[in-house]
């Protein structure tokens, strides 16, 4: 049996009540279009497949992508990274849900690569996903909280997130030194909604960068007059909700 290797970030589900609960939130139908990111050994892969969904799974190590096509052949697996696959071509223009047991070091750069697909109009249905615990806490945070930060306001800008239940590092082989959480991630029209995505991740950006700063200062480079926005500059930059971030980006925007 093909070992975790620790240069892909590898902790193998190996709990089947852990796999049942993810189908369980999932609750896939027939023809549901599937797409698993990092399949592994295949455990949640074949618990998907089960359920008479379309499964694709997107694997980047070679020596697991062999015995995953053997074991599930009504499975679509795909070698690549799912930093740089063709995401377009795996949803093929239908509505598609995304799943996966993520390598904690690439939770954040593929969820925004995610949120830029929503962005571009990607027919993203829902996405569930293990994450590192503290990742789900800066997900699901509140404006004024330590985890609030840029993940937290550009993931709710996309979608609606939810904390679904705590997984314990003994359900993986081999046991992360961490808490897991699954999340479910449900894309939606933003509202408020930015002018451009860029700007708002231009100011989450340099306003986040000086998170001690006071407002008006962390953003002074900007160019931006919170006050005209009716915010505080006096307040600081993790104390600013969703809204106000978008309206500093569309004053960016619009003041060329």
């Amino acid at each position: 049996m093909q070992r975790a290797r620790k240069r892909f970030g590898q902790h193998f589900l190996a709990d089947p009540a852990v796999v049942d609960a993810i189908v369980a939130a999932l609750s896939p139908r027939q023809d549901d279009r599937l797409v698993e990111i990092g399949p592994g050994r295949g455990v949640l892969t074949g618990a998907l497949a089960a359920s008479e969904a379309r499964v694709t799974a997107v694997e980047l190590d070679r020596d697991l992508i062999g015995p995953l096509r053997r074991r599930l052949p009504d499975v679509t697996v795909v070698e690549g990274d799912a930093l740089t696959v063709d995401l377009a071509a795996l949803t093929a223009g239908a509505p598609t849900r995304i799943v996966g047991n993520l390598p904690y070091n690439i939770s954040t750069p593929l969820l925004n690569r995610l949120f830029d697909a929503c962005a571009a109009g990607l027919p993203l249905v829902d996405m569930h996903f293990m994450l590192q615990a503290e990742v789900v806490e800066r997900l699901c945070a509140a404006p004024g909280s330590k985890a609030w930060g840029r993940l937290s306001v550009i993931a709710q800008y996309h979608c609606d997130v939810e904390a679904l239940f705590t997984v314990p590092p003994d359900a993986f082989v081999p046991p992360p030194r961490v808490l897991s959480r699954f999340a479910r991630l449900t894309p939606r029209p933003p509202d408020p909604a930015a002018d451009e995505v860029e700007a708002l991740r231009t100011v989450l950006r340099v306003a986040f960068g000086a998170r001690r700063k006071r407002l008006g200062n962390a953003v002074q480079s900007l160019g931006l007059n919170v006050a005209a926005l009716g915010l505080d500059p006096g307040t600081r930059p993790d104390a600013v909700g969703l809204g106000g971030f978008v309206a500093m980006a569309n004053q960016l925007t619009r003041s060329g």
